[in-house]
């Protein structure tokens, strides 16, 4: 996988601890700009998961890379509620962040990847646009696109570029057969199996999609057979 030509408005790619405090920091605000009762609110790309398990599911992932960290396993909090989950996200993450901060690894990225995919989620919860752009975004597209080229490869598929306003990316090995563009965070949870078959199409692709389709199903990601509604305030 290789970046090109990137754009005058890509976001510049920040420490991957800076981009996972940065999804904590927004997490709390829109969760304190969000409205009462918000942890009972359906998260879609997400099925049955709430508001309330989607955090927790945050400080869970926190809590394993403590303890892997420090040798500490954190004590768990069950039943707690939204202030007391982000109360525990933040006094966990001071080792995780440390570890973020030192040498690049592929499961500190995938820790920003995991975290800053479920802000999407929480966003498109509580109705809230996706931002322009994000700290964490460069780091967590990279998991993504590398997920992207090994499915390519593995389904013996010609590569793909990817195009957004923040530039361009070619998944897959060689030369790319065709391309696929759109806003950032429509190509993005495309790779992220949040978007039908019928969404990934609408992209603009400069041929037939059909056979490189997929490849959008990887790892964790499964593309979802209906259209996920979103709404934004």
């Amino acid at each position: 996988m290789t970046i090109v030509e990137p754009q005058p408005s890509r976001p510049s790619r920040a420490p991957a601890d800076a981009a996972y405090r940065q999804v904590r920091r927004a997490t709390a605000e829109l969760l304190a700009e969000g409205p009462p009762g918000a942890g009972a609110l359906p998260v879609a790309h997400c099925p049955d998961w709430t508001v309330d398990r989607l955090v927790a599911h945050l400080v869970e992932v926190c809590a394993r890379v403590h303890g892997r960290v420090t040798g500490s396993v954190p004590d768990a909090t069950p039943d707690a509620g939204l202030p007391e989950l982000l109360a525990e996200w933040g006094r966990l993450s001071g080792p995780v962040e440390e570890f973020l901060a030192g040498p690049d690894s592929m499961d500190g990225h995938i820790l920003v990847m995991d975290a800053f995919t479920h802000e999407l989620d929480l966003r498109q919860a509580l109705g809230v646009a996706p931002p322009v752009d994000h700290p964490a975004l460069p780091v967590a597209l990279g998991v993504l696109l590398r997920g992207l080229s090994a499915a390519l490869d593995g389904h013996g598929l010609p590569p793909l570029a990817v195009q957004t306003e923040h530039g361009r990316a070619v998944a897959g090995t060689g030369e790319p057969a065709v391309t696929v563009a759109g806003p950032w965070h429509e190509v993005y949870l495309s790779l992220a199996g949040r978007r039908s078959a019928a969404q990934i199409r609408s992209l603009r692709w400069s041929a037939d999609p059909g056979r490189w389709l997929p490849a959008f199903t990887w790892g964790p990601f499964r593309v979802p057979e209906s259209p996920v509604a979103t709404s934004v305030r």
